[in-house]
Parts: structure tokens; sequence; C-alpha cells
């Protein structure tokens, strides 16, 4: 396993201690952790966003696979028991 070593500024200690406090993370490295799997996690969903609208930006939607969607949307939406 891997270990990384970084220096933080003593505000930033707190604020991670005030979530180990409040059982948010186990220690300061779970904090680190989670921290870093969320970023990671974000990145990668940045990522697949923008390759989706890349594609549809290189290729959009014809007007025959768009047709219906509002009218679909719209019995979709009636159907609900609100």
């Amino acid at each position: 396993m891997a270990q990384l070593v970084t220096r933080i500024d003593d505000s930033l200690a707190e604020q991670i201690d005030d979530l180990i406090h409040d059982g948010v993370a186990r220690s300061r490295s779970d904090a680190v952790r989670i921290g870093l799997e969320q970023l990671i996690d974000r990145h990668g969903r940045e990522k697949i966003g923008n390759a989706i609208s890349v594609a549809y930006r290189r290729l959009p939607q014809t007007d025959g696979e768009n047709a219906g969607i509002q009218e679909a949307t719209r019995a979709l939406v009636e159907e609900e028991p609100w």
C-alpha cells in the first residue's frame, strides 16, 4: 500500500479534527482518503460529462430522434400520483 506524506496548515488540520470529532472520518488519514476518493470520483464524472457533451456537439440528435420527447415526458409526469 502506498503512503503519502503532505503538509497542511494548522487551520486545515483543525477542520479535519472537527470532522473526526463529528464522526465524518475516523482519523486524519481517513479524512484525506475520503477527500481524495471524492476528488477522483468528481474528476471522473466531469470527464464523462465532457465526453458526452463533445459527442452530442459533434453528432447532435436529429429532429426525428427528438420527435415525441415532450409528449412522452408529459405522459410520464401525468402518471405520477402526486
